[in-house]
């Protein structure tokens, strides 16, 4: 069997999903809050269900039922539900927090599915939450279900992905022996956070010996077209013919046409800035007089990417939900503008025909919220060949 189905619960605008449908899975149902999001993810994914709402009004036995599947019969169940209400005063209490909610309507679809694998993807940041006791009631949780579970911190870089991003991977599944995707591409994976250096891969310099060069930011935008500050199109042609890098050639496979390749304008003020700031500089680059107020105070080892200039050979940072210079380093390697929103999107391994709805703010907010493509994918081919796995042996007795 080949053949395996998701559904994905606080899918955004389908980065998950989309790296799972390039490895062969099938989308059965969504769900998402933003409604832009779901009209994104309608439109790149026909074939699902999708649905624009608050998880909590969803009633998950309703919805196994109009999929007509039974229980346990899920092949893989994906989400990253936002964990913020924990304490490490009243361990015992966390499900409790109306602000943990969210993770507790997720464990609602994990009792009425009982999917056979599922993923749950969230922040770094999550580790040191509540004392750690966020990591352990997660665990706990699917433990108390019968799922044996493993949690790592993942760099999308080490996956084919533009992008120096981080993410905290929970995989989950009803028999033995799934296991993380190892790295396919080489870069010194730099976790200054807690639980960095124990749940990192982390790559010897021989490693590079064995696995591909990073790819950057060269290789992901170059092929663009140039565009000044609030210019380009929502639909565009893709110019002159130029060399792709095989990253860029993968991205542009099937399509005809250049989605969302639009940026934001920049002030008079912000122009002047970006005009002192170098390939590879930031704020500190600024004139001391044209800094924001706010700045000018700042010690020089403070914000080091606030209005930063990424250089072409670098890994792009964390795209973020806005793509404003004070946020932290947007900015063209060498034209006098920000990221456009596609140049956002392959950073984030988009393919170019996922075209994003919206204002271009949400457009933005779509790209910065979701889970790198290719990230996504690589997960995706490690739980294909468990779940294939299983289904052989089962066959087999």
């Amino acid at each position: 069997m080949d053949h395996f189905n998701t559904i994905d619960l606080f899918a955004g605008a389908g980065g998950i999903t989309e790296g799972f449908r390039q490895a062969g899975f099938n989308c059965l149902f969504a769900n998402d809050f933003n409604a832009n999001a779901v009209e994104t993810f309608k439109l790149n994914h026909p074939e699902t269900w999708a649905t624009c709402g608050p998880i909590e009004e969803q009633d998950p036995a309703c919805v196994r039922q109009k999929l007509g599947i039974r229980k346990g019969e899920l092949d893989c169940m994906l989400g990253g539900p936002p964990c913020q209400g924990f304490s490490i005063y009243a361990p015992d209490r966390i499900l409790d927090d109306p602000r943990n909610s969210m993770f507790r309507h997720y464990l609602r679809f994990v009792d009425e599915f009982a999917p056979k694998s599922l993923l749950i993807e969230n922040v770094p940041g999550m580790l040191s939450l509540g004392g750690g006791r966020v990591v352990e009631t997660i665990l706990r949780e699917l433990t108390n279900r019968g799922y044996k579970t493993t949690c790592r911190i993942l760099l999308a870089a080490h996956y084919g992905v533009p992008q120096n991003r981080f993410r905290l991977i929970f995989l989950a599944s009803l028999s033995p022996g799934l296991i993380h995707p190892e790295p396919s591409h080489f870069h010194e994976a730099r976790a200054n956070f807690s639980g960095g250096t124990t749940l990192t891969t982390r790559l010897k310099p021989l490693d590079a010996l064995m696995l591909e060069p990073a790819v950057t930011l060269r290789d992901a935008i170059s092929d663009l077209p140039a565009i000044k500050a609030g210019g380009g199109e929502e639909v565009a042609t893709y110019g002159r013919k130029s060399k792709l890098s095989k990253f860029a050639s993968e991205l542009r496979k099937d399509s005809e046409c250049l989605y969302n390749h639009t940026a934001n304008k920049l002030s008079p003020i912000n122009l002047e800035r970006l005009g002192h700031i170098p390939p590879g500089g930031a704020w500190t680059d600024i004139p001391f007089e044209l800094l924001p107020a706010g700045m000018k105070k700042a010690r020089r080892s403070d914000h080091t990417k606030r209005y930063g200039r990424l250089e072409w050979d670098s890994l792009a940072c964390t795209m973020l939900t806005k793509c404003d210079p004070h946020w932290g380093a947007v900015f063209h390697p060498d034209q006098q503008r920000a990221f456009s929103v596609r140049e956002a999107a392959r950073i984030q391994s988009f393919p170019d025909n996922y075209r994003f709805i919206g204002n271009k703010g949400s457009q933005f907010e779509q790209v910065g919220n979701a889970v790198p493509v290719l990230l996504a994918r690589s997960i995706a081919e490690t739980m294909k060949a468990h779940l294939k796995a299983k289904s052989q042996n089962v066959r087999a007795s």
